[in-house]
């Protein structure tokens, strides 16, 4: 009884492994292949619990999700021969398990997105390389149409693999390091060169400015001078009607006047000494209109000029002059019938 009772149990628990072995589950998230000595025997799709042969057939399971991938950098050259670096990345998905399986075989994911990865790269470089597309376009705001070529492009080929290419992006557009620094140099050229011409604009606004304040401060003075002049001129022409009038009725006296007014532009300075010779030709002139005729005595009321003359103190003659101007100064004296003869100090 108690082997029979042992010989119950392991069947039960053989029939219990057998039965957990024969059943597996499919997540939502995958899908699955029943392979029978490496053939496929049977494709789950759908999530739930399903049946195979123990030690016999075996679960492949695949991600039924969208997955993500990011391509190798690549450099293209686009129709202005100006060479870009891309990097672009795609979203997939498996559509297919039975074609997925027969293409990529035992390698699964790995090896199919490195199938993937070179079916973009090569259409990357066709749609970017084609004829009217530059630098400038992949640059530009059309690089999501140019993204919509290389999915459509891609997916008759990536439809071998049993995969869907549900979307590519040019996640980064960017010219070669070799290149960098020739285009930043370019790039400060010209705006070193818009620089220099706003310099050089700026420049020209100024020179047209000084210039015409230079025009208008020179107009201005001459004006100034004109004005200068012509009231100068009114002036003078006034002084000298003054003059005229003042000095007209009796021109020996303006004679006198002019040599009196000589002496004192010639001493200027309180301690200012000069020396002529009696016989020097200015000496005669002054003495020559003192003795002109029509130079009168001048009358002045209230005032006796024999008391004057009688109270003034005599000059004498200084004792420094030579011996030859002391006897002119002396016939001089005599000849105008003078008591003293004059002298100078």
């Amino acid at each position: 009884m108690r082997k029979t009772g042992f010989f119950l149990a392991i069947v039960l628990a053989l029939a219990a492994f057998l039965g957990l072995s024969a059943i597996f589950i499919v997540d939502e998230r995958e899908k699955a292949l029943v392979l029978q000595f490496g053939q496929i025997r049977q494709v789950v799709e759908e999530p739930g619990l399903g049946f195979k042969v123990p030690f016999i057939q075996d679960v492949v399971r695949y991600d039924g999700r969208i997955l993500s991938l990011d391509t190798d950098t690549i450099e293209v050259t686009p129709s202005d021969d100006r060479r870009l670096v891309v990097d672009a990345f795609a979203r997939y998905r498996i559509s297919d398990v039975v074609r997925f399986r027969q293409a990529v075989g035992v390698g699964g994911i790995r090896a199919a997105e490195d199938r993937l990865s070179a079916i973009l790269n090569a259409q990357i470089r066709e749609v970017l390389g084609s004829a009217g597309i530059t630098s400038d376009t992949i640059l530009s705001d059309q690089r999501r149409d140019l993204a919509l070529r290389i999915r459509a492009q891609a997916r008759t080929s990536a439809d071998s693999l049993g995969l869907e290419i549900v979307d590519v992006r040019l996640k980064q557009t960017n010219l070669p390091q070799q290149n960098l620094e020739a285009t930043f140099a370019r790039m400060r050229a010209e705006r070193e060169r818009e620089a220099a011409d706003e310099i050089a604009r700026g420049n020209e606004a100024a020179l047209r400015v000084r210039a015409a304040a230079d025009r208008t401060s020179v107009e201005t003075v001459s004006n100034a001078q004109r004005d200068a002049e012509i009231t100068r001129g009114e002036a003078d022409a006034e002084r000298n009607r003054v003059f005229a009038e003042a000095y007209g009725p009796n021109p020996e006296f303006f004679t006198f006047y002019r040599s009196l007014s000589a002496f004192e532009s010639t001493l200027q300075q309180a301690n200012s000494s000069l020396v002529l010779s009696p016989d020097s030709e200015f000496v005669r002139a002054l003495f020559d209109a003192v003795r002109a005729e029509g130079l009168g005595e001048v009358e002045i009321e209230g005032i006796d000029l024999e008391e004057l003359r009688r109270l003034a103190p005599q000059s004498e003659i200084s004792p420094d002059l030579p011996a030859e101007a002391r006897q002119q100064l002396e016939e001089d004296a005599e000849a105008e019938g003078e008591d003293e003869p004059a002298g100078t100090n």
